[in-house]
């Protein structure tokens, strides 16, 4: 922490000190996280530095511009910062900069017209094939009170989600007539549509749910109803998984998406090509395929080697 104050003049010294104690007394955090908060308003004075000719104090604190702190997160970016550390770097300046006016050290409304780097889409983790297969029989729930056909149903669903790769917007919205194709035409996102082969598995549980709804299903309504006859609504899933994953002991992440994400991976860690998968995911760029499915490097390789003629 001392060649990040050198890099400050006394004053502004005095305040990061000031703000960092107040950040354990008042807000506790952990040594580990005030570490991370001294490093990253370092790296800023450190370039503030250097950006300004000079180690700058308070008033060149309160002074600088938008454009001050935009150079700082170019150059960052440019030194391969990732955007999650760069949000995170952003945050502790505002920290800072908080804490200078609350205890009326000096204001700079320059850092609140900053936009955060925007994040990448995070994507659940998959569940195992085991664990992926037991919540799409949804059994751990099975009891005398459930009717079949709501077991069925639920089984349907989830099905379709692990075995077809759907959404759950997708899933829920699925006619009869699409249900008795040789394949499922899906329009996705940015209507973008896309055929889906349907497994035996799959095939058996739709058939199973149709057998013993108790509701009349036309072929151009949603075929997968409510316990009153209307529409599922997604939410009835939703709650559906939050019990299995009290039933089965799984985590938070297990999630309607967490099974779509376990049906791509489980396909990827099998040997399927990725362009294949990026099809049946009715992904619009190769690139959301390799992040949704976290595709590994030594695989990338492989693919790589298979397919440049000069590998």
């Amino acid at each position: 922490m001392s060649d990040f104050v050198i890099s400050l003049a006394p004053d502004a010294a005095a305040a990061m000190q000031g703000w960092l104690q107040s950040l354990k007394s008042e807000r506790r955090m952990a040594a580990k996280t005030l570490e991370a908060y001294a490093r990253d308003f370092g790296q800023f004075a450190q370039f503030m530095g250097d950006h300004l000719g000079g180690a700058p104090g308070n008033r060149e604190l309160a002074e600088l511009t938008v454009s001050d702190f935009r150079a700082f997160m170019a150059r960052r970016r440019n030194q391969g910062v990732e955007s999650r550390t760069l949000a995170r770097q952003l945050s502790s300046l505002r920290s800072f900069y908080r804490h200078a006016e609350k205890t009326g050290l000096f204001r700079n409304a320059a850092l609140s017209a900053l936009r955060a780097p925007k994040l990448p889409h995070a994507v659940p983790k998959p569940l195992s094939p085991e664990k992926a297969r037991q919540v799409a029989k949804a059994e751990a729930l099975a009891g005398d009170e459930t009717p079949r056909w709501v077991l069925a149903r639920d089984q349907a669903v989830l099905t379709l989600l692990y075995g077809c790769g759907l959404r759950i917007s997708e899933a829920l919205s699925l006619t009869l007539a699409q249900a008795e194709q040789p394949a499922l035409t899906i329009t996705g996102k940015g209507n973008k549509t896309r055929l889906v082969p349907l497994l035996p598995v799959v095939r058996q549980a739709v058939a199973l749910y149709r057998d013993l709804c108790p509701f009349a299903l036309k072929p151009s309504e949603p075929m997968f109803r409510g316990q009153k006859g209307g529409p599922l609504n997604a939410r009835n899933i939703q709650l559906l998984i939050a019990r299995l994953r009290g039933a089965l002991g799984l985590p938070e992440t297990a999630t309607p998406h967490a099974l779509r994400h376990s049906f791509a991976t489980h396909l990827l860690a099998n040997g399927a090509d990725l362009r294949v998968i990026q099809e049946l995911l009715g992904h619009a760029s190769l690139s959301t395929t390799q992040i949704y499915t976290e595709v590994n490097r030594a695989h990338l390789l492989e693919q790589y080697r298979k397919a440049h003629p000069r590998a």
